[in-house]
């Protein structure tokens, strides 16, 4: 990723505007189901079932050689036996919890001449007629020459993908749960119930020499693309989707992750379309705060009373004016409403090579895996009491805290 500068961003924005303009018919439903909604307020003992479920930190220890974190800290460019042996980790980890997983595998054009590669879409119910996707890409950045090319990318990106892989254990039970009681009549809000969870891990993001339009996210770039053209099976088709819609319109909203696991990382919200999504995360991240939900051992700054917000309040003059080039682009251009979870300003390791195991912070991973629990079991309306048979409570820990540590 990189920044853009200024008349690339108006460019960009004004391409955004324009091929939606173009796609109105085919992504019409797609907007509708996209506007601002209330989302459910996990209780307090939710909450807590979330964050027991599995050790926030287990699958993202560097120092643990079992963990997720462990098994992608390599160094891992497009079209190498690296990349190959963390996308069969990834697809195996996947598989293995009874997802649908599929690759998108294509050629690549670099200045280093034709490299394959192949990015992993793993789909929770592929039945489903919308998605929610969480992604973030596996590849590490390609160097030509020793000591760089052992560069293994923590923060860029194998920290999001290992808790991606950890969200997807911890939540595919309430996931079942949540399909069981749609099929039986149960579920009291149908439309959120018929979206599903997906995973996206984009290969090729990073650019092989000099970040330009052609040189850096390959696999974001293939992927838009293809889907752009793909329409929605009958199957899976519901009352409220068009005939027409392509698979791009089937998504909800797009939440890429990139250069988190640092300490101190800060946040901005990019696009008033989905602005009300960044609050809502941005919510969820204080009532946990104020709960004490995020102290972690000895380490004051992450207790209650103590820790600092990661996300900056927004102001008026906000626009849909995204700066950072990333794997987002090619969808935001196509219309597909993005929350872009990237540190802003990047971590001082950026593309050197301190970005590995010694840079990650493990109360700030700790701290994002039990947000985006939280986070997502609201947005999808997952019922954390399925994880035990304790008596659930009605009171939102917004309102109660004491029973968070």
């Amino acid at each position: 990723m990189r920044l853009l500068p200024r008349a690339e961003r108006l460019a960009l924005c004004i391409f955004s505007l324009s091929w939606t303009a173009s796609l109105f018919l085919p992504t019409c439903c797609h907007a509708a189901a996209t506007e601002p909604r209330d989302l459910k307020t996990l209780s307090s003992t939710d909450a807590q079932s979330l964050i027991n479920a599995r050790d926030p930190l287990k699958g993202l220890d560097p120092s643990d050689p079992a963990s997720h974190l462990s098994k992608i800290l390599i160094p891992r460019p497009p079209d190498t036996e690296n990349n190959t042996l963390v996308r069969n980790y990834i697809v195996s980890t996947l598989k293995a919890l009874d997802w649908h997983v599929e690759l998108d595998q294509f050629t690549g054009n670099t200045p280093y001449g034709a490299k394959h590669m192949a990015n992993i879409i793993a789909t929770k119910d592929p039945s489903a007629p919308r998605r929610l996707i969480l992604s973030a890409h596996f590849d590490s950045k390609y160097f030509p020459n020793y000591p760089d090319n052992q560069f293994v990318g923590a923060t860029d990106s194998a920290m999001s993908c290992a808790m991606m892989l950890d969200l997807a254990e911890t939540l595919n039970t309430l996931l079942n749960k949540r399909k069981e009681r749609y099929e039986n009549g149960e579920e009291d809000d149908e439309e959120v119930a018929d979206t599903t969870l997906q995973l996206v891990f984009f290969d090729g993001e990073e650019a092989f020499k000099d970040w330009t339009e052609v040189d850096s996210i390959y696999g974001a770039r293939n992927l838009a693309e293809k889907w752009s053209t793909t329409y929605i099976p009958p199957t899976r088709k519901r009352h409220f989707i068009n005939a027409q819609e392509n698979e791009l319109g089937a998504i909800e909203h797009l939440i890429l992750l990139d250069l988190l696991g640092a300490a101190n990382p800060r946040f901005r919200s990019y696009w008033l379309e989905t602005a009300w999504l960044f609050d809502a995360l941005a919510d969820a991240e204080r009532r946990l705060g104020e709960s004490g939900a995020f102290a972690y051992g000895d380490e004051q700054s992450m207790a209650s009373g103590k820790w600092k917000s990661w996300f900056r309040p927004r102001h008026a003059k906000d626009s849909n004016m995204g700066y950072i080039g990333d794997d987002h682009v090619p969808f935001l251009a196509r219309g597909v409403p993005i929350l872009h979870l990237i540190s802003d300003p990047f971590p001082l390791v950026w593309h050197t090579l301190r970005d590995d195991g010694s840079a990650l912070d493990r109360p700030t991973m700790r701290r994002w895996n039990i947000l985006m629990r939280v986070f997502l079991s609201e947005y999808l309306n997952l019922q954390p009491n399925d994880l035990t048979s304790r008596d659930a409570s009605d009171d939102p820990f917004s309102r109660n805290t004491s029973e968070l540590p």
